[in-house]
């Protein structure tokens, strides 16, 4: 998301779903209230007044989470270009193992990533995969591949960004965004190498399910 924003050309809209998921499934999220206050919880004025707004700037960049999308018609995203991204499902549970203490596997979202794939390729919507770990060993030439694929100029812009928060953050930033907010490009989290729990094991397991056939299809570095 900071990567797009970077490049001036673009406007990027932070987990704009957040508060319709929280509204329709009984989940405990931190600052919930807060998230419930900040965006349209409905699906129809979310679409309407948030993602289909007219924006005064060359691209829009939405920032979606998979679980998000549980409980809604799938058929708005056939309308844009879409990037699926997967992360190592050992990165991804330990990264939010330090949030939630049991996450699941609706939680990490590999699965519905997954359906979404499916549900793309049905309708003859063919998407971008992005593996982090693909983007991390030549971030420069994936963002290009990734440009290309879009129809859209790359710029070296994309590469590096400033430290701290933006303006664009959802107010969950302070809970989730610890890291991003100290990095000024792309970098191996520290979470990166944690070991699981055992308890996690099994959701590690069942999530790779869903990661391997995927990252087979990702852009390669």
């Amino acid at each position: 998301m900071y990567s797009f924003q970077n490049r001036g050309d673009t406007r990027v809209l932070d987990e704009p779903m957040y508060a319709h998921y929280l509204s329709k499934n009984n989940v405990d999220h931190p600052g919930k209230k807060e998230i419930l206050n900040s965006q349209f919880s409905e699906i129809k004025k979310v679409k309407d007044e948030v993602l289909f707004k007219n924006y005064p700037i060359d691209y829009l960049f939405i920032k979606n989470m998979a679980h998000h999308f549980i409980g809604i018609d799938w058929n708005f995203i056939l309308e844009m270009e879409n990037i699926i991204y997967i992360r190592n499902p050992k990165q991804l549970i330990a990264s939010f193992a330090k949030v939630i203490d049991q996450p699941t596997l609706q939680d990490i979202g590999i699965e519905l990533e997954y359906q979404l794939y499916e549900f793309l390729i049905e309708n003859n919507k063919t998407p971008i995969i992005l593996d982090s770990g693909e983007l991390l060993k030549n971030p420069q030439k994936i963002l290009q591949l990734i440009c290309a694929k879009l129809r859209i100029p790359f710029t070296e812009k994309m590469l590096h960004w400033e430290a701290g928060p933006r303006k664009e953050d959802g107010v969950w930033a302070k809970y989730w965004y610890a890291n991003v907010h100290q990095s000024t490009g792309f970098a191996k989290q520290k979470t990166s190498d944690r070991p699981l729990p055992n308890q996690l094991l099994p959701l590690y397991e069942k999530a790779m399910q869903f990661y391997k056939p995927l990252f087979e299809k990702s852009i390669k570095a």
